[in-house]
């Protein structure tokens, strides 16, 4: 007859000994997710350039959507400005992460002909309003509940960002979240010339 498993001590050291390595495995992978978080999260607010664009050179899709003043709002009419269109979404964290960033950026450079339009990808006109109000955001933000943004830059990564020159073609882009200073030596020299 042969022992059972409870009443054989080496058996019983062994799945002690597994139980203990699963349980180290979980808690030095859930010390990995918070600090490569915080990683992400200092990069971003670093005053480094986290993030280089890829340089493209192709006309700006047509686009027409509804502001959050519900009215029909289109890329064209910004026509002859540096235009940055950020897509985005309430609910993604390094979407949420760099909207000061952005904020910041469109505050030092209203008057240089630039506008950001961030094209929220889904979300209700309430809840957008209510993430508007509390970023304190003043440049214009656009709904696109059926996904028109992500369709005609043909990526469906948030954040996404795309820079437009004055004369309506795309010169940058970029995904991922953006910082203040990958903002100010990407697009500044454009708004100077």
């Amino acid at each position: 007859m042969s022992e059972s498993p409870s009443k054989n001590p080496l058996k019983r050291k062994n799945n002690l000994g597994v139980a203990l390595f699963v349980i180290g495995l979980f808690l030095v992978g859930t010390v990995l997710i918070f600090y490569l978080s915080g990683f992400q999260q200092k990069a971003l607010d670093a005053s480094e350039i986290i993030l280089p664009p890829a340089t493209v050179s192709y006309a700006a899709p047509k686009l027409s959507l509804t502001g959050l003043d519900d009215k029909t709002v289109s890329l064209e009419d910004y026509h002859g400005k540096v235009v940055l269109v950020n897509n985005w979404a309430t609910w993604c964290p390094p979407c949420k992460d760099e909207m000061p960033e952005l904020q910041a950026y469109y505050s030092a450079h209203i008057g240089e002909d630039f506008i950001i339009v961030a094209i929220e990808s889904g979300e209700s006109a309430a809840t957008v309003m209510d993430f508007v109000q509390n970023m304190e955001l003043s440049f214009p933000v656009w709904l696109d509940p059926q996904g028109l943004a992500l369709a005609a830059f043909k990526n469906w990564d948030l954040p996404s960002s795309y820079l437009i020159d004055r004369n309506g073609i795309v010169r940058m882009i970029w995904t991922g979240p953006l910082n203040r200073a990958t903002l100010e030596k990407y697009i500044t020299p454009l708004l100077e010339n």
